[in-house]
């Protein structure tokens, strides 16, 4: 197996600490993360930051009111109140802090791959052209266009292709993989990344990027948080919040009025911001707003986004936009490579087939001899095949004295070897039975059918000869078939069961095509496809109203990456495709799009089900707050206080800092995702009803009550 395609296969892997993407990390929410984080969480507190969130906006202005009032008529309940107003806005600040720095280390580690880079440019390059003037620059001021060298153990200073030379390259610091790849000009290998180091030879590589659009800056961009634009998901759920707030707003707004008129009375203070009698001051209707609106949700919401990015960056999986994450999570139709993704790509020996009577172990020693020299993966598979089922010891070349091999050309389509007194050839089944008939020996009559068994169940034959004193045969026929990997029907399986169809699209003919896909469980597949087939068929599936998504490596893969809904381009592949798709896998793992899209749907689980809760979680609030508010007024709301609380201020303080603390202790969830397990969306729907909705409503009614057990001993709670 080559270096380019051993590389291509390993999974994605967890790289070793140093601010590497997908690097080790501390717990999520560690004393030295919150530490890290509590800087920027302060900062985020200036309202020209804090607008983009209107819910939390709306709880700092409160925030700020209330100290006003608390400075001019101080008392312990005021200042407890409006100290955790404030956590309040700080934890949720905290949340977003959290997940944004999660990516702080790995952008210095990206940067000091990019800084102090140099490169060897090359002035009057052509192909086949004199040699051309060099020049040593900062690699910053290489433009699009411009060509540079690069030779063993020198770093490629810009994203760009390979237009001339072969190299092995190290690519372990973009993505963490220790094996190199080649790199060679012309083909879908040409593609190279600035910061990766050329490990041999010499490469001429033309700069395709443009002044800080580089892959490294966009990396940068990505894990610091700085380029995510929200999602339309997102910015609906934003609007939904902010409608919910103003309600909440004009519904609170109204209670202070509401009490003067049920007491008939006058406020009697400034401003008419308090109404002892009744119970209600300017503190009381803040905390009152700041528990009704949604501010779980609306100071998560940032956060969720931000992680389901993350979870990306840690399988080594670069998304260009937060939108192509969240298509994800809503695509219908996946499609997929054949060769490379369902199957192993390179075909492997599954039987011996002998015919006219001779023996199968006969024809596995036969074949084993014919393959001895040849280095292909099928080649090897024989050797090993014919030693598994035949015990037959795996000899090497130079053991066989005399022999003279034969390599496959295009003309013979054949190979093999000539030992003393013995001929053996391997190749397809027309051109080993003529050969056969050449030196007037005979072609079995079953030899026909064989073949087209075999090539009708989607396997490739090779016929084996054999000439000797005793006259020239066919010995049989090998069985090569292109594998499924395992698992595979699995895979499937699971996404059948979220709804998705599965495409498989093939060069190979219909027949071989249909017999693969209904090993591996696909839904359907597209035949000898072309560039054209296959944007056709996405736009087919598009124009019925679903969400598609596919892999690419290829130049001619462009057009379809940049129509599909969710375009994943290998990072092995060229520049074009990285450029047409909305996400890079650093990995070059066709089969990482299953797990693209469950990250995507993870992502839309998480918001949903931390909505549902904290939507939910203002119902045991109501229980708190409202009886501690008009219990004065209307004595017969005291049934309504089910948790017993001990007074007003404690069920009011009470349900602020429950309000508060439950902030924190779902940043983990939202940093991690609520754990996604494929179903039907009646059954998600279902499940996140009885476990965040109801738990949203049960879980405040026990905080609210144990904190009140708490507080009602500080000064200010009788």
């Amino acid at each position: 197996m080559s270096l380019q395609t051993r590389a291509a296969r390993t999974p994605a892997r967890t790289p070793s600490p140093g601010g590497r993407p997908g690097g080790a990390r501390r717990g999520l929410l560690g004393p030295g993360v919150l530490a890290a984080a509590l800087p920027d969480a302060l900062r985020k507190l200036d309202p020209r930051t804090l607008w983009r969130n209107p819910v939390m906006l709306i709880v700092e202005v409160g925030a700020a009111w209330s100290t006003v009032l608390a400075s001019a008529r101080p008392s312990w309940f005021g200042w407890l109140a409006v100290g955790w107003l404030w956590l309040t806005v700080v934890f949720a600040n905290l949340a977003e802090a959290v997940a944004e720095g999660r990516g702080r280390a790995q952008a210095e580690t990206l940067r000091r791959a990019k800084r102090d880079m140099v490169a060897r440019r090359l002035t009057g390059w052509r192909p086949g052209g004199p040699d051309p003037r060099e020049e040593t620059v900062p690699a910053p001021e290489l433009r699009q266009g411009d060509h540079v060298v690069v030779e063993a153990g020198e770093t490629v200073p810009a994203d760009g292709d390979v237009v001339e030379g072969i190299a092995s390259v190290d690519e372990s610091a973009i993505t963490g993989e220790s094996a190199p790849v080649i790199r060679e000009s012309g083909g879908d290998r040409s593609a190279v990344t600035g910061g990766t180091r050329v490990l041999s030879d010499r490469i001429v590589v033309e700069v395709t990027q443009r002044p800080g659009e580089s892959f490294i800056d966009r990396m940068i961009s990505l894990v610091e948080g700085s380029n995510r634009q929200r999602t339309p998901n997102e910015i609906a759920l934003n609007i939904l919040l902010a409608a919910l707030t103003i309600i909440f707003v004009l519904a609170v707004a109204t209670l202070q009025p509401m009490a003067i008129y049920s007491m008939g009375a006058d406020p009697g203070v400034p401003g008419g911001l308090a109404l002892d009698s009744g119970g209600i001051t300017g503190i009381v209707l803040v905390s009152l707003l700041v528990c009704l609106i949604p501010t779980t949700i609306g100071a998560l919401l940032s956060a969720i986004g931000i992680a389901g990015m993350d979870r990306l960056v840690q399988r080594n999986v670069l998304a260009m936009s937060g939108r192509a994450v969240e298509a994800a999570g809503d695509v219908d139709t996946l499609l997929l490579d054949k060769t490379g993704t369902i199957t192993l790509g390179d075909r492997q020996a599954a039987a011996f087939l002998p015919l006219g009577g001779v023996a199968e172990r006969e024809l596995a020693d036969a074949a084993q001899l014919a393959s001895l020299a040849d280095e292909t993966p099928e080649g090897r598979s024989v050797v090993v095949l014919a030693k598994r089922l035949h015990g037959l010891r795996e000899r090497t070349p130079g053991e066989l004295d005399g022999a003279e091999w034969v390599p496959f050309t295009a003309r013979t389509r054949m190979s093999g070897v000539d030992l003393p007194g013995r001929r053996l050839r391997k190749g397809a089944a027309s051109a080993v039975a003529a050969w056969a008939r050449e030196r007037g020996g005979d072609v079995p009559p079953g030899l026909g059918r064989a073949v087209e068994e075999i090539s009708s169940s989607g396997g490739t034959p090779l016929v084996v000869g054999e000439s000797g004193p005793a006259g020239t045969r066919v010995l049989g026929v090998i069985h090569l078939k292109d594998v499924v990997k395992q698992g595979m029907a699995e895979r499937f399986a699971e996404m059948r069961a979220m709804g998705i169809r599965t495409v498989m699209i093939t060069g190979d003919n219909p027949l071989t095509a249909k017999a693969i896909a209904d090993e591996a469980g696909v839904d359907d597949f597209l035949a000898e496809a072309t560039p054209e087939d296959k944007l056709a068929l996405i736009k087919r599936e598009q124009e019925g109203g679903r969400l598609v998504a596919m892999t690419g490596d290829g130049t001619n893969d462009a057009p379809a990456l940049a129509q599909a809904d969710v375009g994943v381009a290998m990072n092995t592949g060229t520049s074009a495709a990285k450029e047409a798709g909305n996400m890079v896998d650093l990995d070059s793992d066709p089969t990482k799009l299953i797990e693209i899209v469950g990250i995507g749907k993870q992502l839309l689980i998480t918001r949903g089900a931390l909505t549902t809760f904290s939507i939910a979680n203002d119902i045991a609030k109501y229980f708190a707050i409202i009886p501690a508010l008009f219990l004065t007024l209307f004595p017969g709301l005291d049934t309504l206080n089910v948790m017993r609380l001990h007074s007003p201020q404690s069920a009011i303080l009470s349900a602020v800092v429950f309000n508060a603390l439950v902030i924190v202790a779902l940043i983990p969830l939202a940093l991690r995702g609520v754990r996604y397990r494929p179903g039907g969306a009646s059954a998600l729907l279902s499940r996140n009803l009885a476990v965040y909705g109801l738990g949203g409503i049960v879980a405040p009614f026990i905080g609210i009550k144990l904190i009140d057990l708490f507080i009602q001993f500080l000064p200010g709670m009788s």
